[in-house]
């Protein structure tokens, strides 16, 4: 086989990066810039230089990365790339616990729990410590906490108390199940996701012989994505690399966006300090946006302080500069989106062409309602429209039975969120009450507690009150209130214990009780609620197979896609960037995810800043720009003025 022509291949950038000397190499890829390209053509560059591809190591974020990129490599250099130890870093960790797990007192052939035996373990281990059926986690807000302590290496009592926050859990009992759940994974011979990382680096600091002989077999170490490793894998590579040394990173830190699940951006930063005499290279060409768009995303990073400077450059030519659109609330900015997209439709755009991207998940409430009213066919990368969302569907339950004391579903699923209530309970108590539940009617409220286990009563009795208000306030004109009511009195303790991302749902949950304020009944609200489902079924059904539909995305989601049309919506200072985040001192990573959103797009890109948002109280709030967008030169910005009123 002839060999590569990588002056013919590659760009100037790319080729240094590939045709790099051995020792340790960090490779900063600006998005767009041919990232996985590199990747594949050093793997490529090796294996013709005659590396044995059995010694070396590719370690990716996801199989099929690995995959790809092997694939790619097969076609340059044929067969050659057979051999390659080339997957995730839970599949390389696995791979070498099965020969060496004994050093760690577990038999070979464990077993790892998938997120279904783990859940179930944990249930079992609460069980055991008769936690179960009180005001207690679940299973998967537990494993969740575990797996956080774990991949950022701090005590478990720790990242149970940054997740619970003010909420009354016994943080005591948190670490009791976790200490029952590790000692019950020992009895199976079983490891979880999370045990992979941490044993393998455990037996790496242990074991100086074992890690000895990979790092001898190893010749080369490659690394994609490396700005998404938490502490645990950047350990475990600098170990395995300690000997030869021939390391190749590659990573963009302005993309470090996972904090919240243990990535540590500093692996990156850092690279350099760990490693004095690493060669750097810059991939700063960008394939895939005109130049208006990179300007914006250039001109907002740069104000990060924190990270390897560098400025993307375009080989496109001039397209439209970015729109800043001024509109007056969600509403409005919804209408322009939708005769924007008709506009750009009839200029050639498909739909699939355009995405919707937000920082937070009900950032789209108004939008996905006007979509439906319209019948336009949209698809949301979660695959879950708001108010098809469990825990917005578990709020409404007590409105919807309120409004209908006949609502079965509503009945079974606001009885379901109890202490040791099940369906079977909720579906007797609903015989008992000849399939009606008057929740008004004092005689059937106490007939509905007689009948709940004694550790739900405490909560019936919430609920009542809420119900008696509900008459004697007259609250069926403000379902908001009713909502509000039931959070704080119930759902917000429940939700606590019941969700994992926690902190999402609260905030989806306080934007549903400021979007009500437009209703002046509950009726309105649930009829729009069912009528968006309604009117989804249907466009799914105009859709059929044709993939032409409108992306709905969160930034976090969209990472790593790109649309022809991108539109960012609600920059306002507090949505985006978040106030939680900005709180909590990510100013940085807030920053970074508004890079990752605008250069998602590859020929126009508006951002949308409504003026007002409701309030809880019915009236509206003034939004302040976001900082992103008001720090951006006006020359490179086209502006559009919908006006206040």
């Amino acid at each position: 086989m002839a060999g590569i022509n990588f002056s013919e291949a590659l760009n100037e950038e790319q080729r240094a990066a590939v045709l790099a000397p051995d020792g340790p190499v960090l490779v900063i890829a600006a998005a767009g810039t041919g990232k996985t390209r590199t990747l594949t053509f050093r793997v490529a560059h090796l294996v013709e230089r005659g590396v044995d591809a059995q010694r070396i190591l590719l370690l990716t974020f996801t199989n099929r990365a690995a995959r790809e990129m092997l694939e790619r490599a097969r076609g340059l250099v044929g067969e050659g790339v057979s051999g390659l130890w080339g997957g995730t870093f839970h599949h390389m960790a696995n791979r070498m616990l099965r020969r060496h797990c004994e050093a760690l007192g577990y038999k070979t052939d464990y077993t790892i729990l998938d997120q279904d035996d783990a859940r179930n373990l944990v249930r079992a281990c609460a069980d055991e410590l008769d936690l179960l059926g009180k005001h207690f986690p679940k299973p998967d807000v537990l494993l969740s906490v575990y797996s956080l302590a774990a991949n950022r290496e701090q005590p478990v009592e720790a990242a149970a108390e940054a997740h619970f926050g003010h909420h009354p859990i016994d943080l005591k009992d948190v670490v009791k199940v976790h200490a029952r759940y590790r000692e019950r994974k020992r009895s199976l011979n079983a490891m979880d996701f999370d045990d992979l990382l941490v044993n393998g680096l455990l037996l790496f600091r242990e074991h100086p012989d074992i890690l000895a002989r990979y790092q001898e077999h190893f010749l080369h170490i490659l690394v994609d994505e490396y700005q998404d490793t938490n502490c645990i894998q950047a350990e475990w590579v600098d170990r395995l690399a300690a000997r030869r040394r021939n390391l190749l990173v590659v990573g963009d830190d302005f993309q470090s966006i996972y904090s919240w699940r243990g990535a540590d951006f500093r692996n990156i930063l850092g690279f350099p300090k760990r490693y004095p005499d690493a060669t750097v290279f810059k991939l700063e060409t960008n394939y895939r946006s005109v130049p208006g768009i990179l300007d914006v995303a250039n001109a907002c990073i740069a104000g990060n302080p924190e990270q390897f400077q560098k400025t993307l450059r375009a080989v496109r030519e001039d397209g439209r500069r970015p729109v800043r659109v001024e509109m007056r609330g969600g509403e409005e900015q919804a209408s322009y989106i939708i005769e924007r997209a008709m506009a750009l439709g009839r200029e050639g755009y498909r739909m699939s062409d355009i995405a919707v991207l937000y920082r937070a998940h009900y950032h789209a409430l108004e939008l996905q309602l006007e979509l439906a009213r319209q019948h336009i066919p949209f698809d949301i990368t979660s695959g879950v429209r708001f108010f098809e969302q469990a825990h917005i569907k578990d709020v409404c339950s007590l409105l919807r039975l309120l409004v209908n004391p006949s609502d079965e579903l509503a009945f079974v699923r606001l009885l379901g969120m109890f202490p040791k209530t099940g369906p079977r309970t909720a579906a007797r108590i609903w015989e008992l009450l000849d399939h009606r539940c008057e929740l008004k009617d004092a005689a059937v409220a106490d007939r509905v507690r007689d009948k709940l286990p004694q550790a739900a009563r405490a909560s019936w009795k919430d609920i009542v009150e809420i119900c008696r208000a509900y008459e004697k306030e007259k609250l069926s004109g403000d379902p908001g209130e009713v909502i509000y009511r039931f959070i704080n009195a119930f759902y917000d303790e429940y939700a606590v214990e019941t969700f994992e991302n926690y902190d999402r749902r609260r905030e989806d949950l306080d934007a549903l009780i400021d979007f009500t304020t437009k209703y002046t009944s509950a009726e309105e609200l649930l009829a729009d609620a069912a009528l968006m489902s309604n009117l989804d079924a249907e466009t799914d059904e105009i859709r059929g197979t044709d993939d032409n539909v409108l992306k709905l995305s969160t930034v976090h989601q969209a990472k790593g896609l790109e649309w022809r049309v991108v539109f960012l919506i609600w920059l306002a200072d507090g949505m985006f960037p978040s106030s939680r985040s900005i709180n909590e001192g990510g100013e940085g990573e807030e920053r970074r995810l508004f890079y990752v959103a605008t250069t998602r797009a590859r020929d126009q890109l508006y951002l949308c800043a409504p003026q007002l948002r409701r309030t809880r109280d019915g009236g509206v709030m003034l939004c302040q720009p976001s900082r992103f967008i008001e720090e951006v030169p006006s020359d490179l910005l086209e502006r559009e003025d919908l006006g206040f009123m």
